[in-house]
């Protein structure tokens, strides 16, 4: 047997053995025996059953992608094409629930594989949703205002919920029957119809807040603002008269805001507002607790016995609150009745946990400004379940917040 053929037969071996028994315990024997090869043999070709492991995403990558791409082929609606290619993983890992099984339960358990080439299927297929998406908002179909590879982790972090719902808790029978409800919230993130022109004054709002912390009130430049905003300077003048009435009305916004929602601190009864609590609740909560993140992230969700236990019951539960504030609203009109209040709830939790790991365990050192990226995923939740045909006060109501 030739060489590249051993080492196939080795990942072949360890993604049955694996897949069944799990990677801390399984041995090399068992893989080697399975593989018809003896011990020594798979040691000349890795390192250990860690390496063969990490090695099989990698493997699969040339196929993996060019199969993806023969599947995008003709399809130039860009809406269309980005359901293509989130169909084309979902498809492709319940059509493969081995080689699914240990990526998501085996490899994403690990820190180590992050750091290996098998993650790097990963890396391309993330770069293949940002580019869909960019695609997109330069033909005008997606909004330009909504941070891409925010949303690209939201995305990932569904799907890798949806997969958990699959693989692990037995939830779900098969992902592929999501599809739709999965575009719908995504698209409704990403093409939300908003007329723009409604928000001009907040957008200067916005960037004369940034302007005036970076450089203070008087060495900021009213061009500079509305360069920023992406409006005419004279429109700053027109809405706001002068640079310090607009200094002056970044503070009035924020107080109002303040005002407007102590009534409903502790009593809220509108379940746009009361997920949007619910998410600063649960982001903070949890985001101060870096330890504790690092090992339920990776140690301990996605452990097999984790699904098998009582331990799994509190967290369960935790995660029901979710789909009842989405029904509250579906119920009562505020958000979209094809909503699945289920896959929300993998939306809401694959998107804190992805960001979490990427600022705790990832890109631990690198500075991230946590609490604007989560007012961020606070508004693009909303937008993925909220009813279009809600009201401007509903809509800037998110918006602005």
């Amino acid at each position: 047997m030739k060489a590249k053929a051993k080492r196939q037969s080795i990942i072949t071996a360890a993604e049955a053995v694996v897949s069944e028994k799990g990677l801390s315990d399984s041995t090399i024997s068992e893989i080697a025996l399975a593989a018809g090869l003896s011990d020594s043999i798979i040691y000349k070709y890795f390192k250990g059953k860690e390496d063969i492991v990490f090695s099989i995403p990698g493997e699969r990558k040339g196929d993996f992608l060019s199969l993806l791409d023969s599947h995008l082929q003709g399809i130039e609606d860009t809406a269309s094409r980005l359901r293509k290619t989130i169909w084309f993983y979902l498809w492709y890992c319940e059509s493969n629930p081995q080689y699914a099984k240990i990526l998501y339960l085996d490899c994403f358990s690990s820190a180590d594989f992050y750091q290996t080439p098998g993650y790097e299927l990963i890396r391309e297929y993330a770069k293949i949703l940002v580019r869909c998406m960019e695609e997109g908002v330069k033909q005008g179909i997606f909004r330009s205002d909504v941070d891409l590879h925010l949303v690209r982790d939201m995305v990932l972090g569904l799907i890798g919920c949806e997969m958990i719902s699959f693989l692990a808790s037995k939830e779900i029978d098969a992902v592929v029957p999501d599809l739709d409800v999965i575009m719908l919230l995504i698209l409704g993130i990403l093409a939300f119809p908003l007329n723009l022109e409604e928000f001009k004054a907040d957008r200067i709002l916005n960037a004369a807040e940034k302007v005036f912390a970076e450089n203070g009130f008087y060495k900021a430049r009213v061009a500079e603002i509305a360069k920023l905003a992406e409006v005419a300077e004279g429109t700053v003048y027109e809405y706001f008269g002068n640079k310090e009435n607009l200094l002056l009305s970044i503070s009035n916004r924020h107080f109002s805001k303040v005002i407007h929602d102590l009534p409903e601190v502790f009593e809220i009864k509108n379940p746009v507002r009361k997920l949007r609590r619910f998410t600063e609740y649960y982001f903070s909560a949890f985001s101060s607790k870096r330890d504790f993140l690092k090992v339920f992230l990776i140690q301990i969700q996605l452990s097999r016995n984790f699904y098998l236990t009582k331990q799994i019951d509190f967290f369960a539960n935790f995660l029901t609150a979710i789909e009842q504030i989405v029904e509250e609203g579906i119920s009562t009109g505020y958000f979209r009745k094809e909503v699945s209040p289920r896959v929300f709830r993998n939306m809401f939790i694959g998107t804190f946990n992805n960001l979490a790991f990427r600022w705790f365990v990832l890109h631990k050192d690198r500075q991230v400004d946590m609490m604007q990226k989560i007012n961020e995923v606070i508004n693009l939740l909303s937008f993925a379940v909220l009813d279009p045909s809600s009201s401007l006060d509903e809509i800037k109501d998110i918006v602005n917040k």
